[in-house]
């Protein structure tokens, strides 16, 4: 089980680490910045000493995090090693996987899915078409944008979760049960939910978005794009 230090820090660039297991072209480290991909989000890259991380998942195991390697790279267990994060990259990550908690709060409307890559993010909501005006979100999202609001987790139990339904937003994706505390990202009169993804500390920080496009997806599923301009 490895020390998930974005959980705590997200703005965290790089550590110390030890690698504890190599798995093929992925490498198990005992405490990581790299957050794997889960929850909409992608997967970090970067480097780990001299290897390049192209990607970044879970394993099997609760806290296990698998950094996968370029192919051909050698790196032995028990081998101490500077981890550093493609920072720009990450932070990009951020701003988008917040921006779609904003985005959460404007379209009044179960969310059935969702994405956020480091050039675009989307969530999909179970709504009629004509009530998505493009216009009117996008002035809507930069203005709570502007608030300069400040983000902050807390922290509750499976049980505590299971009697507020209402924090669990995302049909298609649940909080893991059975592993510890569930972490809550909360952006004070704008949105509450369960969440476990990386975020920056005010919505200020996301700068300007654009609403790239709005599609159909299927009968339950309404597709909103936001990109950062």
């Amino acid at each position: 089980m490895a020390q998930l230090l974005f959980r705590e820090d997200p703005y965290l660039k790089g550590c110390e680490a030890t690698v504890v297991a190599v798995h093929g072209d992925a490498v198990e480290l005992d405490r990581t910045v790299f957050y794997p991909l889960g929850g909409g989000q992608a997967g970090d890259t970067g480097k780990i000493g001299d290897w390049r991380v192209i990607d970044t998942r879970k394993g099997p195991l609760p806290d296990q995090v698998l950094h996968v390697l370029e192919p051909g790279s050698n790196p032995a267990a028990g081998g101490k090693v500077e981890v550093q994060l493609d920072w720009e990259r990450r932070h990009r990550l951020m701003r988008l996987h917040t921006a779609l908690h904003l985005l959460g709060s404007v379209v009044k409307a179960s969310v059935t899915g969702g994405r956020i890559n480091d050039d675009k993010a989307h969530l999909d909501f179970d709504i009629e078409m004509e009530r998505l005006v493009k216009d009117a979100i996008e002035a809507q999202v930069n203005e709570l944008v502007k608030t300069g609001t400040a983000t902050r987790a807390q922290w509750i139990t499976d049980a505590e979760l299971d009697a507020r339904p209402e924090l669990v937003r995302t049909m298609s994706v649940a909080p893991p049960r059975g592993e510890g505390p569930v972490r809550l990202l909360e952006i004070p009169g704008i949105d509450l939910q369960a969440c476990g993804g990386t975020h920056v500390a005010n919505t200020a920080e996301i700068g300007l978005l654009k609403v790239m496009r709005i599609r159909s997806e299927g009968k339950r599923n309404k597709r909103v794009t936001l990109e950062l301009a």
